[in-house]
């Protein structure tokens, strides 16, 4: 099977899950679903070497040290680590990784992800790694969607179209739903055929290229440009900040996938969150007998499962 190229998005300002969470030590960094930090589980659900090569990071210039030192802990040594000056959202880091990538092989598979989500059923995600393969080997650019468990507000969602010649698995995306207000999404819920869009991508190099230089040329013309002028810096690959200050901010997902005609999607249930929130975060793991999610040291006192220990969860470094 031909090995995939990891692109881990590392950026993040750390506005969510403050006070641990910060803007120079943002969550991916931090321990919060197991002994790993989100970073290290996310780097360890692509070192199946029999399935990916090894990863290439993305990361603010500000956060370099930390990223390199959780690696080292891992002992995997990435492909590079990019550093950015200044964020430009993630359709220039994807550009970016693309070039690095097809300088060695344009026909090779990118699997785009972020640093800071949980994947509970690695193997269910590996099996849904395996069917989509197959259609971005043949041009598509395949999206995770994820099966929908409650009628969440927070999440964007992907209408799931007809089935994919030749991948099975594998749906065309008939549309594209910004995130819906309560009433919305618990009638997508009840419809069926909708999936949360967990913003993992699976596409080759030259079909993304291809993409951005044809609904983002101004993105692709910065990105390329500040790659090009990119300097080595110990164990890193520092971009040009003015030649990347060029390129509009904007996603991935706003500026292609919603654009293309060769959307796809890969339906799974792999037990996936973007822990956006304290909530979300105690959602992921196992309550106490009366009902409490605690980690580390806490003492709790007079608590129960009310509707206010369900929102909160305490977690002490």
């Amino acid at each position: 099977m031909p090995r995939i190229y990891p692109v881990i998005l590392s950026g993040g300002s750390g506005t969510r899950l403050w006070p641990l969470s910060r803007s120079l030590f943002p969550k991916q960094f931090l321990p919060l679903a197991s002994s790993r930090t989100l970073l290290q589980e996310t780097i360890n659900r692509v070192s199946d070497e029999g399935r990916f090569a090894s990863p290439l990071i993305i990361c603010n210039d500000q956060h370099r040290f930390v990223v390199d030192e959780q690696l080292r802990a891992l002992n995997i040594k990435p492909k590079a680590i990019v550093l950015e000056p200044i964020s430009r959202n993630t359709a220039a880091a994807v550009m970016i990784a693309a070039e690095l990538i097809a300088k060695e092989n344009s026909e090779a598979c990118l699997f785009v992800l972020p640093s800071d989500h949980i994947i509970m059923d690695v193997q269910k995600f590996h099996m849904a790694m395996d069917l989509a393969l197959k259609a971005a080997q043949a041009g598509w650019m395949v999206a995770f969607g994820m099966a929908p468990t409650r009628p969440e507000t927070g999440y964007g969602y992907i209408r799931q179209g007809v089935a994919l010649d030749g991948a099975p698995g594998v749906f065309a995306i008939e549309k594209f739903i910004e995130k819906p207000d309560a009433k919305r999404a618990q009638a997508l819920l009840t419809e069926g055929g909708y999936l949360w869009n967990g913003g993992m991508y699976l596409f080759q190099a030259k079909r993304v290229i291809a993409e951005i230089k044809q609904y983002l040329p101004e993105v692709a013309t910065a990105a390329h440009e500040a790659l090009e002028k990119a300097v080595p810096d110990l164990n890193f690959l520092r971009l040009d900040k003015q030649a990347l200050s060029e390129a509009p901010s904007i996603s991935i997902d706003y500026g292609v996938m919603e654009r293309t005609t060769h959307a796809a999607v890969i339906p799974t249930s792999a037990g996936w969150s973007d822990i956006g929130s304290w909530a979300s975060l105690a959602e992921t793991l196992p309550p106490d007998t009366t009902g409490n999610v605690a980690s580390k040291d806490v003492i709790l006192e007079n608590t129960d499962n009310d509707a206010s220990a369900r929102l909160g969860l305490w977690f002490v470094l």
